[in-house]
C-alpha cells in the first residue's frame, strides 16, 4: 500500500519496491514501530524505521536486478552459439524471462514454429543450461529456466 503511494505522489515510477518482504521479516520491529507511533507519538522512530525498509529493500532489488544482468550477458553470448537458431533464439530467452516455467506448446504458440520446431529449440536449451526439464514424464514435460527463478 504505501508503495502505491509513493507511485501515486510521483516519489517511485513503478511499484517496484516489495517492503511487505521486509515488514514480514521484521515483524516484531514492524510491530513496535506502529506501536510507538500509537502510544508515545514516536513518528521518528517509525520513519527510521520505514527509511531502513526502503533502503535494504531497494538494495536487494538492485543486486537482483545485478544478477540478471550478468545473467542476460551469459546466456545472450550462449544463444549467439545457436548459429542459424540464434534469431528464434534470441526471442525464446526473452519470453522466458517473462514465463520462466514453460511447455513446448507455449513455445511453438508464442514463436509461431511447429512443434517440432520448438523441441528441437528445447533440446538446445537444455544442451546450453539454460532450460532444465521439471516432471522426469516422457510426455507432457515442464520446463523451467532455473538459473532466472533461483535469483528471486
Amino acid at each position: 500500500m504505501i508503495t502505491l503511494y509513493l507511485v501515486s505522489y510521483g516519489l517511485l515510477k513503478m511499484p517496484s519496491l516489495y517492503l511487505s518482504d521486509f515488514f514480514e521479516k521484521h515483524r516484531s520491529s514492524y510491530y513496535d514501530a506502529l506501536s510507538r507511533v500509537r502510544t508515545s507519538n514516536d513518528l521518528i522512530h517509525w520513519i527510521k524505521f520505514f527509511l531502513t525498509a526502503v533502503y535494504e529493500t531497494s538494495e536487494k532489488g538492485r543486486l537482483t536486478f545485478d544478477r540478471i544482468l550478468a545473467l542476460k550477458n551469459k546466456v545472450d553470448k550462449q544463444i549467439v552459439t545457436l548459429n542459424r537458431k540464434a534469431v528464434v533464439g534470441q526471442k525464446l530467452i526473452n519470453y522466458l524471462y517473462k514465463k520462466p516455467v514453460v511447455i513446448a506448446n507455449d513455445i511453438a504458440n508464442y514463436l509461431d514454429i511447429t512443434a517440432k520446431s520448438a523441441n528441437s529449440l528445447i533440446s538446445d536449451f537444455e544442451n546450453l543450461g539454460v532450460l532444465r526439464e521439471m516432471t522426469g514424464f516422457r510426455r507432457n514435460r515442464v520446463y523451467i529456466f532455473k538459473e532466472y527463478t533461483d535469483l528471486f
